[in-house]
């Protein structure tokens, strides 16, 4: 269980990954914001406390692996890698412009931190079961932390992954689902509706758990049972909100991929900017 400190300053580097965020997809004018506030919490619980990484040596053999298979939340995860000091911070304002290492979707060919490659859904979710499966066979005691989008489960590829998974209980593996309840075009209820995500899972033969997606301590939690279970892969289903704190983004029923104007942005980074000085004030 975390200390009040440690929920604290989990608390302070989500809101400044969430700003970072807002900064870079501001600054290009659009992009996926919607999809990458959602997951902003689980980054940084993973980067800011569970992960074993190592910012000076990237490319370490037996660092913890994470795949964001939702490969358009890539912004979020730059605004955390840049934080923990993977690449300087100027370089998020560069985001989807020419010449950049820092495209809309997550690419390990061009960005330092980045495990994996994704964007086509569903194959992040393969590529994690490998990871996992080669560093076990390799000897190493990593985790790999995979994150699914609500609407990307609706890809069979992931459910043959679930089922591969199981069968070589893959305890190394701990899955995220960002259940933000939209995809691109609308509710998830409407356009294929999920049901039961935990409830599938299990009778795939994971650990299942849910979990509040806006709460640094409710994730913390839920990921210390995925790695004290053994013998099987877990997935934590994350109750979020698309969108998840930024005001004008959260109001918007459409907002998977959104325009954003320059006031757009400042109002929202002053918004947070003030959420964080009250925060570390405490």
């Amino acid at each position: 269980m975390l200390s009040k400190q440690e929920i604290k300053e989990l608390e302070i580097l989500a809101l400044k990954i969430r700003i970072e965020t807002i900064r870079e997809i501001g600054t290009l004018g659009f992009g996926h914001l919607g999809g990458a506030m959602s997951i902003v919490e689980t980054l940084a619980v993973l980067y800011g406390k569970i992960m074993n990484v190592d910012p000076k040596n990237p490319r370490w053999e037996d660092r913890d692996w994470l795949v964001c298979s939702k490969g358009h939340a890539g912004p979020a995860v730059y605004a955390a890698l840049a934080i923990k000091g993977y690449f300087p911070m100027e370089e998020l304002k560069t985001l989807n412009k020419p010449g950049t290492r820092l495209p809309s979707h997550c690419d390990r060919n061009l960005t330092v931190g980045i495990d994996m490659t994704t964007g086509s859904l569903g194959q992040g979710a393969s590529t994690a079961a490998g990871i996992a499966l080669g560093n076990r066979l390799s000897g190493r005691d990593s985790k790999t932390y995979l994150i699914l989008g609500d609407g990307e489960i609706q890809e069979g590829q992931v459910w043959e992954m679930a089922s591969f998974a199981a069968h070589r209980k893959l305890d190394n593996l701990i899955a995220f689902v960002d259940n933000n309840k939209k995809q691109l075009d609308g509710y998830t209820k409407d356009i294929n509706d999920p049901r039961d995500i935990r409830a599938k899972f299990e009778s795939f033969g994971w650990y299942a758990q849910d979990a509040d997606g806006k709460c640094v301590a409710s994730i913390y939690e839920a990921i210390e049972r995925a790695m004290n279970t053994k013998g099987k892969p877990s997935v934590i289903v994350l109750d979020t909100i698309k969108g998840q704190g930024c005001s004008f983004a959260e109001n918007l029923l459409f907002n998977h991929h959104i325009e954003i104007s320059e006031s757009q942005m400042k109002e929202a980074i002053e918004e947070l900017e003030k959420k964080l000085e009250k925060v570390v004030s405490l």
